[in-house]
């Protein structure tokens, strides 16, 4: 018989060996298992990812940059198959998930044609030796990414890093571990050598307690993570006790001002992507619309008009324009979120709780009088809900914008740029559009501010967050 400590010993292990189910969001029924790796299967991959990436950071640009050709090539030719398992496995419509393959296949030609001279060496004018500045691989990074984008989220960083002649340790989120080994594949099929870019496994048990291990470990150079603001928390606080740089993309509650002097309609119209894109599964949606009062109806009738033409359902059908949320739990947190703003004052205009029947779908709500004290206004909503807050000047609607611990992205939406620009500089965010939704794009930095994060991701802002970045001196 175990005695009381061995059946707790016996229970760790079993919990810390414990499979992966993914699981279909649109039915609610299992797609594959996988098993995890145990500390000596993630200490093998550890040694063998610190070899190849040592030897991969000598290896000449133009066979780095090959690579990512090859990779761009092969994710257009096999876009129908990739598509349906981002989609069998996170939910998102088929034509969202060709459209993420195709922005990562983008992305891979932006950095093959741009990394020599992002990476190319920069003379520096000192009359008294010859010097310049060095971009220089930094190692090993690991790498924990989220499952909203599963190629995406992976491929903005992973490209940049690989082509800088870094390696990637990788772990994915777990409902996306068919993407995780695809996207692997897919980089050794392209002839980047193996180890270079690896995937790791892990019991979700494990996770804190392997993360921070590796983080500490030598052969890590460097982390990033893409993820919840308690996990950014977790891995910046790792990184600190071990002084490796980091980079961090955390949630976020965009702001979607509405002036009154905007095009209202366009602004509408674009509203509903702005949010229920991704089954509003984006920290950088736009979360929170404030729009001026003497527009507030109007933009308030053409944004709700427009949220219920969304057809919810099969993700795989054409028709359908929101597919379901990832997992039940985040489901039901997010029902949780839109529960509380009822209590506390705010108004269901559409929407307003689950579909019943298989798989995990919430009907696109439109929450309006919500404000601070709101939790859908004050906490990030990750799913198909948007708050409606009428600003009574431009000023107000400046507070309103400000009004979170968050600072990803802002909307503008006015008929003079200028004036849109310049309350843009106003509120504190890592990106400001104006007549336009917040979007990620290769050529421009990616990132945000205060509990968004830090760090920059994309553009050569990107590529050499995680370079060594390194001054020679030649005396005459």
């Amino acid at each position: 018989m175990l005695t009381g400590r061995r059946r707790h010993q016996t229970h760790w292990y079993e919990r810390t060996r414990m499979p992966i189910t993914t699981v279909n969001p649109a039915t609610g029924a299992p797609l594959a298992r996988y098993d995890t790796h145990d500390d000596d299967r993630v200490e093998h991959l550890l040694a063998r990812a610190h070899v190849a990436t040592r030897a991969w950071g000598r290896t000449p640009l133009e066979r780095r940059v090959a690579v990512l050709h090859t990779v761009a090539g092969r994710l257009r030719a096999d876009r129908d198959r990739l598509a349906r398992l981002i989609t069998e496995e996170m939910g998102k419509p088929l034509a969202e998930a060709r459209a993420e393959l195709e922005k990562s296949a983008a992305t891979c030609d932006f950095y093959a044609e741009r990394a020599a001279g992002m990476l190319g060496d920069e003379p520096v004018d000192v009359p008294e030796a010859d010097a310049w500045v060095a971009y220089e691989p930094m190692g090993l990074v690991l790498a924990v990414m989220p499952w909203n984008f599963p190629f995406w989220q992976v491929m903005r960083f992973a490209v940049p890093s690989v082509v800088a002649g870094n390696g990637v340790f990788l772990k994915h989120s777990p409902n996306v571990t068919g993407c995780a080994l695809e996207i692997e594949r897919l980089f050794r099929a392209a002839g980047l050598p193996e180890g270079v870019l690896t995937t790791v496994l892990l019991a979700e048990p494990r996770v804190p307690e392997v993360t921070a291990r590796l983080i500490a470990d030598d052969r890590i150079a460097a982390v990033t993570l893409t993820g919840s603001t308690g996990a950014g928390a977790a891995v910046a606080a790792a990184a600190g006790r071990a002084v490796k740089k980091s980079v961090l993309e955390l949630g976020g509650s965009d702001a979607f001002v509405v002036l009154a002097d905007a095009d209202v309609e366009a602004a509408a119209a674009t509203a509903v992507r702005a949010r229920f894109l991704n089954a509003g599964q984006s920290c950088v949606c736009a979360k929170r619309f404030v729009v001026e009062e003497p527009v507030a109806d109007r933009f308030t009738a053409a944004f709700v008009a427009g949220v219920r033409a969304l057809v919810v359902g099969d993700p795989t059908d054409s028709r359908t324009d929101v597919g379901p949320m990832a997992r039940a739990d985040l489901r039901d947190g997010l029902d949780r979120q839109v529960a509380e703003s009822v209590a506390a004052g705010a108004r269901v205009l559409t929407g307003g709780g689950p579909l019943p029947g298989a798989g995990f779908f919430y009907r696109p709500t439109v929450l309006a009088d919500a404000g601070p004290g709101v939790a859908a206004f004050d906490e990030e909503t990750f799913g198909p809900v948007a708050t409606l807050t009428v600003a009574a000047d431009e000023e107000h609607a400046v507070r309103l914008a400000n009004a979170s611990p968050y600072g990803l992205g802002l909307s503008v939406w006015t008929g003079d740029r200028k004036r849109g620009a310049a309350l843009a500089r106003r509120v504190t965010t890592g990106a400001a559009f104006v007549n336009a939704m917040v979007v990620s794009d290769p050529r421009l930095p990616f990132g945000g501010t205060r509990r968004s994060g830090y760090g920059r991701e994309l553009a050569a802002v990107g590529l050499r967050e995680f370079v060594n970045v390194r001054t020679y001196w030649a005396a005459h």
